[in-house]
């Protein structure tokens, strides 16, 4: 038998790993964005997905989409900064779909400027939203699944601003570097209890949070300079996070996975 045949079978019997079928995934910031592709992901590969954001009008708009494609949705008022609407959201996903099998914390923030121009309150919501949020769902979800006996995956979007760093992000890039290893923290705690714990670390994707800037001749001039020469596709996230959300990253932990074309090699 040739090797290209042998490759050929092998790769084909490790498609399934991929899929999600019966998991329950969890999605934060899901109304747009990165939020809202994996979250399509995600259903077409076989979760249940529990979309999860302030608006919902966008939300519901998301889960009719994924539901005419056939495959499950639900979605939840959240706001991740609320320790007790997490608590109240978890135990509406319980009851109407069951513990939550995969996680992934994406809902965040960014309010772009110099460090000795960021207020305190713009420093304080980026970290309430972009880390301590992160850190108390998971909890919950942390707790849920060690009560239920189920292994999980946490999937954490921090970015490739927590790897290097950029003039006027210091409170973005601090927030996103505290999730870098917050996720290794949790995922030393969580093996024993078989909960992996991961991140992705995006370059720049074009979202609402960005789009204007990179609509001028300013930003697309930006993007010709990083080492990829552009912007990533949001599809090309999918991958990735199927990746570690699935048992085909079974033995993946702790690990901070840049997608970005290299960008991060290239900062300082």
């Amino acid at each position: 038998m040739h090797w290209y045949v042998i490759i050929a079978r092998m790769t084909t019997s490790l498609l399934p790993d991929f899929r999600l079928d019966g998991k329950v995934a969890l999605v934060t910031g899901a109304s747009s964005g990165i939020g809202s592709r994996l979250a399509e992901g995600f259903a077409a590969a076989g979760a249940t997905v529990v979309l999860a954001a302030r608006r919902e009008d966008r939300l519901q708009e998301l889960a009719e989409r994924i539901r005419a494609r056939g495959s499950r949705a639900a979605t939840v008022a959240l706001d991740v900064t609320d320790p007790a609407a997490i608590a109240t959201a978890f135990e509406r996903i319980s009851t109407s779909e069951g513990v939550v099998d995969v996680l992934v914390n994406n809902a965040g923030i960014a309010e772009p400027a110099l460090f000795l121009k960021t207020s305190a309150r713009s420093r304080d919501a980026t970290m309430a939203t972009n880390f301590t949020a992160a850190w108390d769902v998971s909890a919950e979800a942390a707790r849920r699944l060690i009560a239920a006996g189920r292994p999980g995956s946490i999937i954490n979007i921090t970015s490739v601003l927590g790897i290097g760093v950029g003039v006027g992000y210091s409170a973005y890039a601090s927030s996103k570097a505290a999730l870098a290893q917050l996720t290794r923290s949790m995922a030393i705690e969580f093996v024993r209890h078989r909960i992996r714990v991961n991140a992705l670390a995006p370059g720049w994707f074009v979202t609402e949070m960005n789009e204007e800037y990179f609509g001028t001749s300013a930003g697309q001039d930006y993007l010709k300079k990083i080492p990829p020469g552009r912007a990533g596709q949001l599809d090309e996230l999918l991958g990735p996070a199927l990746l570690l959300a699935s048992d085909a990253g079974s033995y993946v932990n702790g690990v901070i996975l840049p997608v970005d074309g290299a960008h991060h090699v290239a900062l300082v």
